[in-house]
């Protein structure tokens, strides 16, 4: 357990050792009022575990929380050489997409829950959390693999065919608007025929 707790006192020492955007800000305020950063930090926590039990619109700061930290370091992995780190976000992007798909189905009975998005939030930092038996890892070793690895070769079927499907809709129609463009051009009322120009010949005199 501590050997836990020490992993992300870790993570969130070096986060706050980085230059970025939040640790700017937690230095011009640690500048003015003396207090560490990482106190600003901690603090900065308990108010958003406040917020997220009482606070208006804690459903955004819950998601907020699931994507910016993640995304932030899913950049790091893709330009960094180590291909580990691109497997572990890779992981946590999929659950999270699972995820996602679930609650879009279950949240209208789910956010009456009196303590959902405090929930929710602690599921989506386990998810991400600097440990190898985080939620990503154990949750797609559990059931998204053995249920992918079952399912393959029909999901691939599936994919094709609605992929060749859509591909055979998109060119009739394609068909269908192009010979609808060329029919009504060859049965359109025809054009009015160019004005004459004024002869300069001079005019015959007439004879009264």
């Amino acid at each position: 357990m501590f050997t836990i707790f020490a992993k992300i006192k870790d993570r969130v020492e070096a986060f706050l050792n980085e230059k970025n955007i939040v640790t700017d800000c937690l230095n011009k305020i640690e500048e003015k009022t003396g207090i560490k950063k990482r106190y600003l930090a901690l603090g900065a926590a308990g108010v958003t575990g406040a917020y997220l039990l009482f606070g208006y619109g804690a459903s955004l700061l819950c998601n907020l929380i699931g994507f910016v930290y993640p995304a932030y370091y899913s950049i790091k992995a893709i330009e960094s050489p180590d291909k580990e780190d691109d497997t572990q976000w890779l992981t946590y992007w999929v659950i999270y997409g699972f995820f996602s798909v679930g609650e879009f189905f279950s949240d209208i009975f789910l956010h009456w829950f009196p303590f959902y998005y405090v929930c929710k939030c602690l599921f989506l930092l386990w998810c991400m959390a600097p440990v190898s038996w985080n939620g990503s890892q154990i949750l797609y070793r559990h059931m998204v693999r053995p249920f992918f690895l079952k399912h393959e070769a029909r999901v691939d079927e599936m994919v094709n065919n609605i992929g060749g499907k859509a591909m055979s809709a998109a060119e009739n129609a394609t068909r269908e608007v192009l010979q609808t463009l060329v029919r009504n051009r060859t049965i359109g009322p025809a054009e009015p025929g160019a004005r004459r120009l004024p002869s300069s010949a001079p005019a015959e005199p007439t004879v009264d």
